[in-house]
């Protein structure tokens, strides 16, 4: 195992953009790192430089100590798991997870030790003797898994391992994954595109866009206290409520009426103008059915355009109008998280109690406490807790850098990085 560590890392194609700009990771020996981001983020390219299927522009790499720019990856001793498994058709799977060690000139005996070991972990036991195409998805992918378990790498790194396998099964494989990471107690970096995966594998989580970190802290801390628009709302499902609001006093008026916030959060934004609020649907209710503990919100009225009723829970949707410019911020925003919806309307989660109908005007519950306040220019949080915000980068490394494609690895070089 082994500490990796990326300092100042960047990344710049033919035509000179960065599609990674100046990126500083630590990652703890031992540690659960999850890189995500949307599509063209620059995830998938850090990674590969991590492992050394890509070229550094600029800044150091450093793992376990060893600045390894110029080392090839078969020098890094990295066990890389690929999205499309990277598995020989025509191996067994006792031979597909045999490779690593057989390329390394081990004994047959501990081929054998190692290889039965790890299928006893992954419960590929009786599948041992199949061939890759006769298996499932899920089992071609713990197959993978088992290929870099058997090496004595310093470090795991999966490559959106799970995009290919169904809803079902990819809920499945996540714990495999947790479990085994835990129990082996290896240093792992993960790429993702899908914040659940994220929220819930990571023991911290570093947020790109546009190949810039936007924030590096805990899954809890980025849900509860992230640093900007673009965190706030791709992190969440749904996501984050933004609407537009002022400040007078301690007071935030939005398009439903004025609602009550802290005094020492209200003092960050005072004087700024138009703002955008941003607050998570359950910090919502049906007032008619508040827990008799909910007594610090605030109540406000407002019709209810469509409600969509999932047993143990509902979503209310209600539509409001918002100024030019907090509607082009928010569509900016959509186009950054990859056209996830960000329409005017406010989604509200309901216990799934509320009797609230489409067409009703009813009587909601926000806690306030939990709004954030961020700047309609800039989308910075105005009412950010610092001291719980993990790493935010310097103001230097958050300008706007172009959007690049996320690198797909040939399959020599997904050989080179697999078997190495």
């Amino acid at each position: 195992m082994a500490a990796i560590e990326m300092k100042n890392i960047v990344k710049q194609y033919g035509d000179g953009f960065p599609a990674v700009n100046d990126v500083s990771i630590d990652v703890d020996d031992g540690e659960f790192m999850i890189l995500v981001g949307p599509s063209g983020c620059g995830k998938s390219t850090l990674l590969r430089m991590i492992v050394g299927l890509e070229d550094i522009t600029s800044g150091d790499m450093v793992i376990g100590g060893k600045r390894v720019n110029d080392l090839a990856p078969r020098d890094r001793n990295l066990a890389m798991v690929f999205q499309n498994y990277a598995l020989y058709p025509h191996l067994s799977v006792y031979e597909n997870i045999a490779f690593p060690l057989r390329l390394a000139g081990a004994s047959n005996e501990e081929v054998d030790r190692k290889v039965r070991e790890a299928s006893s972990t992954l419960e590929l036991d009786e599948h041992l003797e199949r061939k890759p195409g006769n298996l499932s998805g899920g089992q071609r992918q713990r197959v993978a898994m088992g290929r870099a378990i058997v090496r004595d790498a310093q470090a795991f790194l999966f490559d959106e391992p799970l995009s290919n396998l169904d809803a079902k099964l990819r809920g499945q494989m996540r714990t495999e994954i947790a479990r085994l990471q835990r129990r082996l107690g290896i240093t792992t970096v993960y790429v993702t595109h899908d914040q659940t995966e994220a929220m819930t594998l990571g023991d911290r989580v570093a947020v790109l866009k546009r190949g810039v970190l936007q924030q590096l802290a805990t899954p809890r801390e980025l849900y509860t206290n992230p640093v900007n628009l673009f965190v706030a709302g791709f992190i969440g499902s749904p996501p984050m409520n933004f609407m537009p609001a002022t400040i007078e006093g301690n007071q935030v008026k939005m398009p439903y009426g004025s609602v009550t916030i802290p005094e020492e959060r209200a003092k960050k934004a005072q004087g700024k103008g138009l703002l955008i609020a941003g607050i998570r649907p359950e910090h919502f209710e049906d007032a008619s059915v508040l827990d008799s503990g909910k007594t610090q919100g605030s109540t406000f009225k407002a019709k209810v355009d469509v409600v969509e009723w999932l047993g143990n829970e509902a979503y209310a949707y209600v539509p409001f109008e918002a100024p030019p410019e907090v509607q082009e911020q928010l569509l900016q925003l959509e186009r950054d998280l990859d056209g996830e919806s960000l329409r005017t309307q406010l989604v509200i989660s309901l216990d799934g109690a509320s009797r609230i109908k489409e067409g009703d005007e009813a009587e909601i519950y926000v806690d306030a406490r939990q709004m954030h306040l961020f700047d309609p220019s800039t989308g910075e949080n105005l009412t950010l807790d610092s001291s719980a915000a993990g790493t935010i980068p310097s103001e230097t490394s958050t300008q706007q850098v172009a959007h690049e494609q996320d690198a797909i690895a040939t399959p020599g070089e997904q050989e080179a990085a697999t078997e190495t």
